[in-house]
C-alpha cells in the first residue's frame, strides 16, 4: 500500500492584505494566459483572494484545506460568462502557491 501524501502548509500568515493582492494578481494572470483574457477573470480572482484570505486569517495554512474551501465557496460564483468553473480555479490556486512554496507539482514529486 502506497503511503500517504502529507499535507503541504503554508507559513503562518504574516500579512494578509499582501498575500491576497499576490494572488489576486497572479491567478488573474494566470487566467488571463490559459485562454483569452476576459472581464470575469478580473472578479473570478478578487472572489477567490477573498476567499484565500478569510481562511488564512481564520488559522488555515493546510495547502488541501484552502483549495477545498474555495472549491465549496466558488460553488455559489457565476461562471457563466466565463471558461472556468469552481475546480479549474482551485486546482489554479493550488498549483500557484505550490510554485510559490517551490514545489513541483510535476509527476507526484
Amino acid at each position: 500500500m502506497p503511503d500517504p501524501i502529507p499535507p503541504i502548509t503554508l507559513p503562518p500568515v504574516a500579512d494578509p492584505q499582501q498575500e491576497g493582492q499576490w494572488l489576486k494578481d497572479t491567478l488573474h494572470r494566470w487566467l488571463d494566459r490559459e485562454y483569452l483574457p476576459e472581464p470575469a477573470n478580473q472578479e473570478i480572482a478578487q472572489r477567490a483572494a477573498q476567499i484565500f484570505v478569510r481562511h488564512r486569517m481564520e488559522g488555515e495554512n493546510d495547502v488541501g484545506e484552502l483549495v477545498i474551501a474555495i472549491v465549496t465557496e466558488m460553488a455559489g460564483f457565476d461562471f457563466s460568462q466565463s471558461f472556468y468553473g469552481e475546480f479549474a480555479i482551485a486546482n489554479a490556486v493550488s498549483d500557484l502557491l505550490l510554485q510559490s512554496l517551490g514545489i513541483n507539482k510535476c509527476c507526484g514529486q
